[in-house]
């Protein structure tokens, strides 16, 4: 196949702030004598706010509204990301085969307007994209294929022409529900996850296999 554009997933994908969600929402729930889980994180990642903060209150009993919550969440998140985060390994030399290539790519999150914001900016990485979608853009998140599709459509390439780089299962469901080519890129957070919904499995983001893929 012809890759034309490329869509790129944010967390555990682009950057290792998996953790600082993981310290995030334990703050978050400790705050109310609850503990975060595995489990609870597994059902939730790669999946927008509204879906996640609906979790919790379910799970939990929680009274305050998920809008409640999710704000008081990123507040912790900005907080923790003072810590400092990483870059996933092979993210540069990624960019600059694409870029190299002239093809164009985006980044498809679940994750706030707010956060992603702020992790573009503190890695100075923004201007690397083409454009950015987040959650506030879509009505209906992963694995809805939604994202997705409005991406091929920015893009102006049919969702089959389009690679999708993804870490999470939802995430990895939502390309392949929108017809594009999935790709997961493991990591410690998601070794356990079921992405048989991926055409590929690679180790890292400049893996030969997704070169390959890149360069045909």
């Amino acid at each position: 196949m012809t890759i034309k554009a490329v869509a790129f997933d944010m967390d555990g994908l682009m950057f290792d702030t998996e953790a600082v969600y993981w310290k995030s929402a334990t703050a978050l729930l400790a705050r109310r004598g609850e503990i975060y889980t595995p489990e609870l994180c597994a059902a939730v990642m790669g999946r927008p706010p509204q879906d996640c903060f609906e979790l919790f209150k379910k799970t939990f009993g929680l009274p305050e509204t998920w809008q409640e919550l999710q704000q008081e969440s990123e507040d912790f998140f900005l907080q923790f990301l003072d810590d400092g985060f990483s870059v996933m390994p092979g993210l540069f030399e990624l960019l600059d085969c694409l870029e190299s290539r002239n093809v164009p790519k985006g980044i498809c999150t679940s994750s706030a307007l707010r956060i992603v914001s702020e992790v573009l900016q503190r890695k100075n990485l923004a201007n690397r994209f083409d454009f950015v979608l987040t959650a506030e853009d879509i009505v209906n998140g992963k694995p809805n294929p939604e994202i997705y599709l409005k991406a091929a459509k920015q893009f102006g390439v049919e969702p089959t022409e389009m690679l999708v780089l993804e870490d999470s299962v939802a995430g990895s469901l939502a390309a392949r529900n929108a017809g594009a080519f999935p790709v997961v890129v493991l990591a410690e957070h998601n070794q356990e996850g079921d992405f048989s919904a991926a055409r590929l499995v690679a180790h890292s983001l400049n893996a030969p296999e997704i070169l390959e893929l890149v360069n045909s």
